[in-house]
């Protein structure tokens, strides 16, 4: 899934490319991307580009009075081409979602795709993006200048969940999807587990500057990659999800996994938990 490091860097590559073209066509593929109906895609026809914006893991393509939003979800994805194919794209069971074509000779312009069979790819066409609700309910975005350490102990105080799930929660924090959180909970030695609530000032703090550190290097290292290369760039550049089975990079343990029903974490019982492995329910269920 893309997250905020990926997603600005999107933003930045789409915003060198539109500021000041306009758009020709919206052709959109598959109609359940659509979750807005007024005003239709093709309102946006005619319109020039006047920004880019991004909010949490929204991206937000911004036209003067009309601004199209769209959240890429767990697998889909941004494909930039210099010249699409001069058919109108038809609808079928392809990973096409959605073309914007440019007002542009050489025919320039991008596709949303999204493979697998669960659709949750969306698309908005609003008049203001706080219109859509997964925006007007973000936390605070992790990157901005008002995201300070106080702001930080505040959103944990009290908390009775898992590191885990407070760092994924969009309503928390925004941007911050699995792999990140694992990413953010390794570089500050702490379990996932650990209930959030419970951190002391200085477990906070250090939380605080692993995430900011985390993030800030991985949007660093995507900056100027060209879109289709970014998902390669995330991968090269994580330390323990997606790892397991694997040596920790920090001290040369083994990366363990902890499955869910629909998703896994990773971690590294050394760095993170004294040494103790955590339980996979999951996998105890299998075994029996």
């Amino acid at each position: 899934m893309p997250e905020l490091p990926e997603v600005e860097a999107l933003r930045a590559f789409l915003a060198d490319r539109l500021d000041g073209r306009s758009v020709a066509r919206v052709h959109a593929v598959a109609v359940n991307v659509l979750k807005t109906y007024d005003p239709p895609p093709d309102a946006l026809e005619g319109r020039a580009f006047t920004g880019v914006s991004r909010y949490g893991k929204f991206l937000a393509l911004e036209t003067g009075e009309l601004t199209l939003v769209t959240h890429l979800a767990r697998a889909g994805w941004l494909r930039w081409q210099d010249r699409l194919p001069d058919a109108p794209p038809r609808p079928g069971k392809g990973p096409l979602a959605l073309r914007l074509r440019l007002a542009d000779p050489d025919g320039a312009g991008f596709d949303l795709t999204e493979a697998g069979t669960q659709k949750r790819l969306a698309v908005y066409v609003v008049r203001d993006p706080l219109e859509v609700p997964g925006i007007a309910r973000l936390g605070p975005d992790p990157l901005g200048e008002d995201f300070t350490a106080e702001v930080f102990r505040g959103l944990l105080e009290g908390e009775r969940r898992r590191l885990k799930g407070v760092l994924r929660d969009q309503g928390v924090i925004a941007g911050i999807g699995n792999a990140y959180s694992d990413e953010i909970l390794h570089a500050a030695r702490m379990s996932p587990f650990k209930i959030a609530g419970t951190l002391t000032g200085e477990q906070a703090d250090a939380l605080y500057e692993a995430l900011g550190t985390t993030l800030r290097a991985a949007v660093e290292r995507s900056h100027g990659v060209a879109a289709g290369r970014l998902k390669a760039e995330k991968r090269s550049g994580l330390r323990v999800h997606g790892r397991a089975g694997q040596p920790c990079p920090v001290c040369g343990d083994t990366v363990r996994e902890v499955s869910f029903s629909d998703s896994s974490l990773q971690y590294c019982a050394t760095c993170q938990t004294g040494g103790k492995p955590l339980a996979d329910r999951r996998m105890s269920r299998l075994l029996k």
